[in-house]
């Protein structure tokens, strides 16, 4: 049974996935959203035991009825309505000035749980940008006390940090 709902369901994709794809197209003027309309319409062919049934050649009519409906209900949805379409998509998303200030915020109240040799190492080494020698010749240490505070000072913020709900 199941092979021959594939066959047919094979069939009918040979003899109407084309000429369906050009109908939505036009429809739509969007060649991916086409794609997924054809698929959509298939699947429901697929679903539909009686239409499996019939001969593929036939079905041309009810293929397009369904994907003109599959073309309006997408038209109608909420989805549709609420997204805006841009003539060119950002390169990427960036912080707002909101998620930048609380994320100091966050930052600067795990920091305050350092040691203060711990935080004036990290605060040196990343909102310094010193070197390790720099680090150790302007607070006067080793400079293998500096990568070791660095290190237990860097377990320490992770741990503050994870305490505060941060996860990333």
């Amino acid at each position: 049974m199941r092979s021959t709902d594939e066959a047919r369901l094979t069939a009918l994709f040979d003899a109407h996935a084309a000429p369906l794809r050009r109908y939505v197209v036009a429809l739509t003027g969007d060649a991916a959203a086409a794609d997924d309309i054809v698929q959509d319409t298939l699947l429901r062919a697929w679903r539909t035991p009686r239409i499996l049934a019939e001969d593929p050649e036939s079905l041309r009519g009810w293929m397009l009825t369904v994907a003109r409906r599959i073309v309006i209900d997408e038209a109608r949805s909420a989805r549709r309505r609420h997204e805006f379409a841009v003539a060119d998509p950002p390169d990427h998303a960036g912080a707002d000035a909101a998620d930048l200030l609380l994320d100091g915020i966050l930052i600067r109240d795990a920091l305050a749980t350092l040691t203060p040799d711990h935080r004036a190492v990290i605060v040196h080494a990343y909102y310094l940008g010193r070197s390790v020698a720099q680090t150790a010749a302007e607070l006067d240490i080793p400079e293998g006390t500096v990568k070791s505070r660095l290190h237990y000072g860097l377990r320490a913020l992770r741990l503050a940090l994870q305490e505060r709900g941060v996860t990333r």
